[in-house]
């Protein structure tokens, strides 16, 4: 679901990455301001956070309301964003910034007589949120810029961020079907063992390849630190899954759910998702889940002074060290080890 891609370090202070937002005035990287946005999104009805061309995305939705708002400046802003969901998972955690010009940033929040008089119109990004939400629609919209600030020096969206947390709802033979839910929650026809599905993700936790549990991409590494995956069963029989990583690639989070499932139902052992890891490569022993019961929640970031160092660690490619041992062990799968270290390339 994150993927890394070459990006120029930014240098100090908010500048943008090459590309990263169009501007008409001329402006230098020195003299732009970076903006973070807080999003929150109903998956439902878009094709992913990307922006692609002719299909209704996320980034699209925002992008557009942020070009009438600047549309006068010759400002043209483009989002980067923590992690470019799959059409159809949700979001209510999702973090994004975007460059401007300061003369931009101004005139799109310079008061309005009559208008702008609260204390959230004291700071332009309180007026640039208020203003941006009624572009986008304030009562009845499937996305949602929750907050908007000046971003600390140093500070990007994607490659300063430490962790992403998303959570998986299913409702099983055992749980509570509400209709209001649908759009959020998978429901399967069997019951599930939580205790056996939360056994078999403690098994996957630590920095491993994923390569078994990713759709591949070319020049992406599958190299992931699963810090955290835990089951819970909450007051309405809905299966909880909460899951923190560095990152996740294409299809990761999904499909690690989907290896759970199956041990839940009695289709794998314990042991078998772990199993697979270590074979590193894709199987059809377990289904990728549907996308609509994925939602991202939250995304982690350091403290302000280490935003920068972050962010040039992670566009560091990382490189993958397997050794492989002479012998295959007792269950016939030969052994990796994994280092996980910065590279040039």
């Amino acid at each position: 679901m994150v993927a890394p891609e070459p990006v120029a370090s930014p240098g100090p202070g908010p500048r943008p990455e090459p590309g990263a937002g169009a501007s008409g005035d001329g402006a230098s990287d020195a003299e732009q301001v970076r903006l973070r946005l807080a999003i929150a999104y109903d998956g439902t009805d878009f094709n992913g956070w990307s922006r692609q061309p002719g299909l209704r995305t996320v980034q699209g939705v925002v992008e557009e309301a942020l070009g009438v708002l600047f549309r006068r400046t010759g400002t043209s802003p483009r989002l980067t964003v923590a992690g470019r969901t799959d059409a159809g998972v949700h979001a209510v955690g999702q973090v994004a910034h975007f460059d401007v010009p300061p003369a931009a940033l101004a005139s799109v929040t310079r008061p309005r007589r009559g208008h702008d008089s609260g204390p959230d119109d004291a700071e332009p990004p309180g007026v640039l949120l208020r203003r941006l939400t009624g572009i986008i629609g304030a009562s009845d919209s499937d996305v949602v810029v929750t907050a908007a600030s000046l971003a600390p020096d140093g500070f990007d969206a994607r490659f300063s961020a430490i962790w992403r947390r998303y959570e998986y709802r299913i409702a099983d033979s055992a749980a509570a079907r509400d209709p209001l839910d649908r759009h959020r929650t998978v429901w399967r026809p069997r019951g599930l063992d939580t205790e056996r599905m939360d056994a078999a993700a403690h098994t996957l936790l630590g920095l491993h390849d994923f390569a078994a549990f990713c759709k591949p991409r070319a020049g992406a590494t599958t190299i992931r630190t699963l810090e955290s995956f835990r089951w819970r069963r909450d007051a309405d029989g809905v299966l909880v899954a909460s899951l923190q990583a560095d990152a996740f690639c294409h299809s990761m989070v999904r499909a690690l759910i989907g290896a759970a499932v199956a041990v839940g139902e009695g289709r794998l052992d314990v042991d078998a998702p772990a199993e697979l890891l270590r074979a590193g490569e894709r199987t059809n022993a377990f289904m990728v889940m549907p996308a609509k019961g994925l939602v991202l929640t939250e995304v982690g970031y350091p403290d302000d002074h280490e935003l920068e160092i972050r962010a040039a660690q992670t566009r560091a490619r990382r490189r993958l060290h397997v050794q492989v041992d002479d012998e295959a062990d007792a269950g016939g799968v030969r052994r990796r080890r994994l280092d996980a270290c910065p590279s040039s390339r």
